[in-house]
């Protein structure tokens, strides 16, 4: 017991280590580099994905020097595709909701400060209803798992997702190309993801 203990304390320790590091890294990111990943970002998510009109795609505003999705946003929106960003669960406040996301939409922030739509029943879209989840990390490996900030909102929402065996939404991270590591310390309910997108790759795993 002792020794499986210990093994969990050292693998805590790893995690936050990596997540302080590419925290650190992509925090120095200046603007000209910022501006030239969000532009890249949204040429490769355009040759990549193709998104059709109609399509319904979660995405994320960008905080703590996340990669941009401002002018992905405006793409989507300019080719007829449903926005959706994500509104903290008001009951359960442990999960996510996606609610719609428009040029008019009512944003407030949420308890760290992230902007989100104002809630509105009639705009939230079942996550399995989406076609594609663009969701944040901060670090992945090579073999597709992810680790993000510690607060486990993606996790606990999508656990139906593979409980379930739901065929929606695609699930796509969103990082820069200096998040990535060789291998992450995986915890049992740590999501992996089938791709990652980048400025300059689009990885994909079985």
């Amino acid at each position: 017991m002792k020794e499986n203990s210990s093994c969990d304390i050292e693998k805590a320790q790893v995690r936050k280590n990596i997540r302080i590091s590419v925290r650190k890294k992509r925090n120095s990111l200046d603007e000209n580099f910022q501006t030239k990943a969000e532009y890249d970002l949204n040429i490769n998510f355009i040759q990549h994905i193709k998104p059709q009109k109609s399509t319904r795609i979660g995405v994320y505003l960008p905080n703590d020097g996340e990669l941009r999705t401002t002018l992905l946003i405006q793409t989507l929106w300019d080719s007829m595709v449903d926005v959706y960003l994500p509104v903290i669960h008001p009951f359960s406040g442990t999960t996510l909701l996606f609610q719609r996301y428009e040029k008019n939409s009512t944003m407030s922030q949420n308890r760290y400060a992230i902007l989100e739509p104002k809630l509105n029943c009639n705009e939230i879209c079942p996550i399995e209803q989406l076609d594609y989840l663009l969701m944040p990390l901060v670090a992945f490996d090579e073999q597709g798992n992810r680790l993000g900030m510690g607060g486990g909102y993606y996790d606990r929402t999508l656990a139906n997702y593979y409980n379930q065996g739901w065929s929606k939404p695609r699930l796509i991270g969103l990082a820069h190309d200096c998040q990535k590591v060789s291998q992450l310390p995986i915890e049992a309910w740590d999501v992996p993801l089938p791709a990652i997108l980048t400025p300059s790759q689009y990885y994909q795993w079985r």
